[in-house]
């Protein structure tokens, strides 16, 4: 294995010993993506040995999670980059803040730092040196090999394998596949531990207390930074309950997703992290979490919110539920509704209700409150937006079984009286 240090400013071999180019680490090159485009990057790792060397590249203004490992041949000087499209070959338009919002979170634009507060921006960079290189590049999971997209931190002898094999049952990590062949056929679990407290059809959400489900939980938390870049519970998960979903069929239950919530939170968090594993995006799954999350909150008879900050997809889903939710209840409005009755009925917070209004340009501030102003024809547009239709899955209520005295979990109103404790 060939050291950063003698990988710097040397020409490198692409593999069949002829020379090629001299790349240097910490600076920017046009780098041809997946996709075909170019785009300014720059180097900030190697890998390899000197007659096969892999670098690892940070596209300018991308989310991290398109961060890569690239050979040599699709690397080249910026000089030479005529066809980049760095920021987009566009014409400049002025855009109001909402519009700024979305088009930076649809493209996966990553927050600068000079527009984050001084203590978040401190608190972004450590955790940024600390999660800066992905070494596995995919994992084996079930019948699929998934593309990661951040660093987990997995013990040292797994945490550097390009490919880790992963029980979609039990979550066991492995790096070699006859092992992973072997234990397919020796596992003994078809689903999560825990409690099946949802079932409807091949869909169902098992819930589970990491407290007694330690090393699942911790494993689970492991496969799930692969995915999220803010996640930073990995051990100390006992606070913590689980509930995963599922697609159930006669080999077993196949995790589809999961949201964690605090066995008991000060701040009202009714999810703590989310994820729906990339095999499974695209198909309601993230909105049938957000809503099971809801419907919890209701059942405790207490309004919830996600603790931030979330990830650029997170905020997509959050924003689209919360649209829907609110429109679809404002269609069928006879007369007025405050924020704090919207706030009750529908267990969002107040907060997050405005937020949603003011995106969608339906509420103004009058005399010191907010007022929701919109026409019938104004939500019947909305409603007609693909962002913001009824998902496609969709909680049935009959078939959750679930009440707030489970696993120890204390209902809020019974909180504010009396220490909250397991």
């Amino acid at each position: 294995m060939m050291t950063q240090a003698g990988m710097d400013n040397k020409k490198i071999n692409n593999g069949n010993g002829s020379p090629t180019k001299s790349i240097n680490l910490n600076e920017v090159y046009a780098v041809k993506r997946s996709d075909g485009s170019w785009r300014s990057a720059e180097v900030i790792q190697t890998r390899g040995t000197q007659d096969c060397v892999e670098y690892y590249v940070h596209y300018s203004g991308l989310n991290r999670r398109l961060d890569e490992w690239v050979n040599s041949d699709r690397i080249e000087n910026i000089k030479n980059g005529n066809h980049l499209i760095g920021n987009d070959e566009q014409p400049e338009r002025k855009l109001t803040r909402n519009q700024k919002r979305k088009h930076d979170e649809i493209n996966h634009v990553q927050t600068p730092y000079d527009e984050m507060d001084p203590t978040t921006a401190a608190l972004e960079r450590e955790h940024e040196d600390f999660t800066k290189i992905k070494y596995c590049d995919s994992i084996v999971f079930g019948t699929y090999e998934v593309d990661t997209w951040y660093f987990s931190p997995y013990p040292e002898e797994y945490e550097k394998c390009k490919r880790l094999y992963i029980c979609e049952f039990c979550l066991r990590y492995m790096k070699f596949a006859r092992t992973y062949i072997k234990h397919k056929s020796q596992c003994p679990h078809r689903k999560p531990p825990g409690e099946e407290i949802y079932r409807h059809d091949s869909i169902s959400v098992y819930e589970i207390d990491a407290k007694e489900n330690k090393i699942y939980c911790q494993n689970l938390c492991l496969l799930a930074k692969l995915f999220l870049d803010h996640k930073t519970l990995y051990f100390d998960i006992e606070p913590f309950i689980m509930y995963v979903l599922c697609e159930v069929d006669k080999e077993g239950a196949h995790l589809v997703g999961y949201f964690s919530k605090e066995r008991n939170s000060p701040e009202n968090h009714n999810v703590a992290c989310i994820l729906t594993l990339p095999p499974y995006q695209r198909k309601g799954y993230g909105k049938f979490l957000i809503q099971f999350s809801y419907e919890l909150s209701k059942r405790d008879g207490q309004v919830g919110t996600p603790e931030k900050p979330l990830s650029d997809l997170g905020k997509l889903s959050y924003r689209s539920y919360w649209s829907w939710v609110l429109l679809d209840f404002l269609k069928d409005l006879q007369g007025t509704v405050s924020i704090k009755e919207l706030s009750n009925l529908t267990s969002i917070t107040e907060d997050d209700i405005i937020s949603t209004l003011q995106m969608l340009n339906i509420v103004k501030y009058w005399k010191g409150q907010h007022i929701i102003c919109v026409t019938p024809k104004q939500v019947e547009e909305h409603l007609k937006s693909e962002n913001y239709r009824a998902p496609s899955l969709t909680v049935q209520q009959d078939c959750l079984k679930w009440g707030v005295k489970k696993l120890g979990i204390k209902s809020t109103r019974a909180t504010k009286k009396q220490k909250s404790g397991d």
